[in-house]
């Protein structure tokens, strides 16, 4: 086991991927000498050379455009989208072309695309660079939704999203890139569409994703000291959702709480609370709670949008009150 922050585990996963796959290769603005704006592509410029880690200007459309053109050829890109408020600029490709060129062909053409992007609060970027967008993808047939919660699953959930054959958006929470965990030395592949059980309880379960996720740790641990056992499930995998774990955990405590960054109106947690409600309703020992960051755009001070997201706190303070 390495040590590695998760801007560094992502570098990891992809040198792992192109040292084992020749067709897989590397484009976007600022990926290659610069080490990427958030320094996630350090090192690979130099280890792969221009020919397969390629900037590219200043259009998302181009790098979209790109790729999937290389992806219907044979090989296996990966494009970054710096922030993913700018795949706005790109949707049309993504949703209409990228995500439906399996399916429009009969299967004679498929996608293996990877789109990485830097999503979410927490880092004051302002409501045009902080969006959480994982719902926007989730609500278009043919893209794989993934967003890791640690440093192992960066860089194993990312191994699985390039040999994946359909197009995957991988979205990486900025706030996270700085976190270090243990990560497996050599190959290391998880399964896309696999949830992951952080933490056992019998009282309550406590669906998250991404940055949520450790927050939702954090306040397990707040609970416990109140005498309230929480289990946390870290989703790692909206499309495919795997609903067999996330199911089988809310029926052993009878009680859901999904914890969102995404704005509430038509979050992940919607579907989810949908799909609990139509299979274990009889299960259930109280209403379904979803905590989320309000439908507002948000805000760049430091205080509105400590304010806006979930924290600890409000966690805490939600599952306590419902609990009584």
């Amino acid at each position: 086991m390495a040590e590695l922050t998760f801007r560094e585990a992502i570098a990891a996963g992809i040198a792992q991927e192109m040292e084992r796959d020749p067709m897989v290769y590397f484009i976007g603005e600022d990926v290659g000498a610069a080490g990427g704006v958030f320094k996630a592509t350090v090192g690979l410029f130099e280890r792969f050379g221009p020919d397969r880690v390629r900037d590219t200007p200043i259009s998302e459309q181009a790098i979209i455009g790109a790729a999937m053109g290389a992806a219907m050829t044979g090989l296996r890109p990966i494009a970054e989208i710096m922030f993913s408020d700018f795949l706005a600029t790109c949707w049309d490709m993504i949703a209409n072309q990228v995500a439906k060129t399996r399916y429009m062909t009969d299967g004679q053409v498929s996608i293996p695309l990877v789109i990485r992007t830097a999503n979410g609060g927490g880092t004051r970027f302002g409501a045009q660079h902080s969006q959480s967008l994982e719902n926007w993808a989730m609500a278009v047939p043919g893209l794989k939704v993934v967003a890791p919660s640690t440093p192992a699953d960066a860089k194993g959930l990312l191994a699985a999203a390039i040999r994946d054959p359909d197009p995957v958006i991988f979205f990486e929470q900025k706030s996270l890139y700085g976190v270090k965990g243990e990560v497996p030395d050599g190959e290391h592949v998880e399964r896309l569409g696999e949830a992951k059980v952080r933490r056992d309880g019998k009282d309550c379960t406590i669906v998250a994703l991404a940055a949520m996720v450790p927050k939702a740790m954090q306040a397990a641990e707040q609970l416990a000291a109140d005498g309230i056992q929480a289990t946390v499930v870290d989703v790692r995998s909206l499309v495919p959702l795997d609903t067999r774990t996330i199911l089988r955990e809310v029926v052993k405590t009878g009680r859901l709480f999904t914890v969102e960054e995404n704005p509430r109106l038509c979050g992940w947690g919607a579907e989810l609370a949908s799909i609990v409600a139509d299979e274990c309703f009889d299960d259930l020992d109280g209403p379904i709670v979803r905590i989320t960051t309000p439908h507002v755009p948000l805000p760049a001070a430091d205080i509105l949008e400590d304010a806006a997201m979930p924290s600890v706190e409000r966690i805490t303070r939600t599952v306590r009150g419902s609990m009584r």
